[in-house]
């Protein structure tokens, strides 16, 4: 099967589409790689350097919805009828993707099928769609800077996924971890004062 972003660059580049396309349709790309493929691509937005704004509430439930499912060990992703009906402006995917596409094909050339478990049986479907589903939920938060390392997470997690490479999603699993004690560090630093794990790091790079 082709690398994915082979694929989205033939959906949204090479082939005629009109002004709109639904979700339902995209889903056709994926083929058996769904649940990666949704990962990779409701988080892609909000990861990039430079995220494009609105995107992170809506696609973090989206992205929490079907955590849960990937983590009970459902085969395909269930949305509403209204979800897979809703269409995306082609104009719009295609301008994030010129900015996503590229760290998408950095990122696949170093992936390939190994420790194939983590991606398939239950225990690890548990582990990895247990952190996207708490890195979904920081996704929602409201709060200015708190979505793009949570979505570079989800991102990395699901690439792993799509490639079957657990190594991969290992690695955006631990990241993830991480970056959930950074934001814990930085709500009981605003809560009850004093410094959190940013400043601190911050003090060291300074020192």
């Amino acid at each position: 099967m082709a690398k994915l972003s082979t694929e989205l660059n033939r959906y949204f580049f090479e082939e005629d589409r009109k002004p709109e396309v639904k979700l339902g349709d995209i889903l056709a790309i994926a083929g058996e790689r769904t649940f990666g493929f949704l990962f990779v691509l409701l988080a892609l937005p909000s990861a990039l350097p430079i995220p494009a704004p609105g995107y992170s509430t809506p696609f973090g439930f989206l992205i929490f919805i079907l955590a849960v499912q990937f983590i009970i060990g459902s085969k395909q992703p269930w949305f509403p009828a209204q979800v897979s009906n809703a269409t995306i402006k082609v104009e719009t995917a295609r301008s994030v993707l010129k900015k996503g596409l590229p760290w998408l094909r950095r990122l696949e050339k170093i992936t390939k099928p190994r420790l194939v478990f983590v991606c398939t049986r239950l225990p690890g479907r548990i582990v990895v769609g247990s952190t996207i589903a708490l890195m979904a939920i920081s996704m929602m938060i409201i709060i200015p800077g708190t979505n793009t390392l949570p979505a570079m997470g989800i991102f990395l997690t699901g690439l792993g996924l799509v490639e079957d490479d657990g190594l991969i999603a290992l690695t955006g699993t631990l990241f993830s971890l991480l970056v959930a004690v950074l934001m814990v560090s930085v709500i009981v630093a605003v809560i009850y004062g004093g410094s959190s794990l940013i400043d601190l790091i911050k003090e060291l790079i300074k020192g």
